[in-house]
């Protein structure tokens, strides 16, 4: 069991996401904070896309406005998205790299080939007292780059270890990451898996080295994420999809819980 708290940060996008399925105003996001403050989460996490293809503006200041957790608002770097950032002001900007036509953001922040961009939305959200989070893949030389742009955290994506433990781990033999890893052997697998693991590892001990705070996220969910919850240098996960995807079935006060005893236990 770890001694620290691992902090929990439910994305409630997902939410969203049924609601623009039929263009209405149900279900609203916004009754999402109160399950989650009461189960265990410690901070709501939001993705404002520029097509809004599910979190609109609204919702966001409606979120910052009346949720009792810190609102972690994950936003790309476009002047517009940062300017419109500064004005609701959440307590914290993790910023992703964006792409129309992906259904869920992968991969990290191109740190090297958008730096200036990256320092000049940086410096902006700092003069509007937000904490800076980078969503990067976990590579060393990225990690020195987030540290030297001034950002007091990194995200750390974590897409690839839970895109090939699905593949071990599972039957998934159909699903959209499969085409890679489909004609692997489980003890290759197992090889990717661990080089995957390991690169979370490495990344997050220098994160923590260079006096960054260390969060990580995305494809986390019931079966794969106790492997991260043992590095302690982690401090903070952000897990979406799965919790919602649970909560159709238990209920999200439910899903809330049964994964914050996952991270703590």
């Amino acid at each position: 069991m770890r001694e620290d708290n691992l902090k929990l940060g439910v994305n409630i996008d997902h939410i969203a996401v049924l609601r623009e399925a039929r263009k209405i105003n149900d279900p609203d996001p916004i009754m999402a904070l109160g399950i989650c403050a009461q189960n265990g989460a410690d901070q709501i996490t939001i993705h404002l896309r520029e097509d809004r293809r599910h979190i609109h503006d609204e919702d966001v200041r409606r979120i910052i406005e009346s949720s009792s957790l810190p609102v972690n608002l994950e936003c790309s770097i476009d002047p517009t998205i940062i300017d419109i950032v500064c004005q609701l002001r959440p307590h914290r900007a993790t910023l992703v790299p964006e792409k129309r036509e992906e259904v869920t953001t992968e991969g990290g922040l191109d740190v090297s080939g958008q730096y200036n961009a990256i320092l000049n939305a940086i410096k902006k959200l700092t003069e509007h007292e937000i904490e800076i989070s980078l969503f990067i893949d976990p590579t060393p030389d990225v990690i020195e780059l987030s540290s030297k742009l001034g950002a007091q955290w990194v995200e750390l994506h974590t897409g690839s270890y839970a895109n090939v433990y699905a593949m071990r781990h599972s039957s998934l033999s159909h699903s959209h990451h499969a085409i890679e890893t489909l004609k692997l052997s489980r003890k290759e697998l197992d090889t990717k898996l661990n080089s995957a693991y390991e690169d979370i590892v490495a990344s997050a001990n220098h994160a923590r080295m260079l006096g960054l705070k260390v969060a990580a996220g995305h494809g986390l969910n019931y079966q794969n994420v106790s492997l991260i919850v043992d590095i302690d240098t982690i401090e903070e996960l952000n897990i979406g999809q799965s919790i919602i995807a649970r909560s159709v079935f238990t209920g999200l006060a439910t899903a809330v819980h049964d994964m914050k005893v996952l991270c703590n236990r």
